[in-house]
């Protein structure tokens, strides 16, 4: 992983250190993959108060953090923003169709369940 040399850095799995395990369970929660569908609606990084979710400020924190040390997200600041992007690129180059898949699944069950 590579490591944060400021304070304002974030640390950051690189490609290859990238795992499917920690993918898949960065994927496994419900509120992470809001955060996923939203990120890849968009196609642009966002900020973290851009995210409306019903949990609290610490768990929301938590959230993005497994999002970023599995290498779905890369977060980064703006400011004093925090802004995060899906890292699609990465994830089409180590694991084929499964990000599409993921997003798919997750919009067929969320309109099946009233949730889009």
């Amino acid at each position: 992983m590579t490591t944060a040399t400021s304070p304002r850095e974030l640390a950051h799995p690189t490609r290859d250190e990238i795992r499917l395990e920690g993918v898949l369970h960065a994927f496994s929660d419900p509120m992470r993959l809001l955060v996923l569908r939203e990120l890849a609606a968009t196609g642009e990084a966002l900020s973290c108060s851009h995210f409306d979710l019903p949990v609290t400020k610490s768990t929301t924190t938590h959230h993005f953090r497994v999002l970023r040390e599995s290498g779905v997200i890369r977060q980064m600041y703006r400011g004093t923003a925090k802004l995060n992007g899906l890292r699609r690129d990465d994830l089409d180059a180590l694991f084929p169709g499964l990000l599409d898949s993921v997003l798919a699944a997750a919009a067929r069950q969320a309109d099946r369940l009233g949730e889009a």
